[in-house]
């Protein structure tokens, strides 16, 4: 049920934005995140489900089509949650560097990114 954040994009730009990260399969119970750790890597979720717990309390649940891990980047700040998966993932990983160079890069995905970061720090 999530939006997908590549459904802003057209469709070379998406396809832009998946070949720069790399594919990895990450296991149920893994936390790619963590809560006050630096900002160096974003995930977008393609399968599965995370959990976003800020100070061990679930805020939200997230699933394909999520980005993980921007807004700390978006905002050069500490991570504000962690996140857990709660079933086996399969996600593209971005650097820092890689998520600044997308977001000069394609303008639409860096306007995606900036909205999506708005919402969690101004939600819930």
């Amino acid at each position: 049920m999530t939006e997908s954040i590549l459904d802003a994009l057209d469709p070379a730009d998406a396809q832009r934005v998946l070949a720069a990260g790399r594919a990895l399969t990450v296991p149920q119970g893994w936390s790619p995140i963590a809560e006050s750790t630096p900002a160096d890597k974003a995930y977008l979720i393609t399968e599965g489900e995370v959990s976003v717990r800020k100070g061990g309390v679930e805020v939200a649940t997230l699933g394909p089509g999520a980005v993980v891990g921007e807004a700390a980047i978006v905002n050069r700040t500490l991570r504000s949650a962690t996140v857990v998966a709660l079933t086996p993932l399969r996600v593209v990983h971005f650097t820092s560097e890689t998520i600044e160079e997308l977001v000069d890069e394609v303008p639409a995905f860096g306007a995606a990114l900036r909205a999506a970061a708005a919402g969690r720090l101004g939600g819930s």
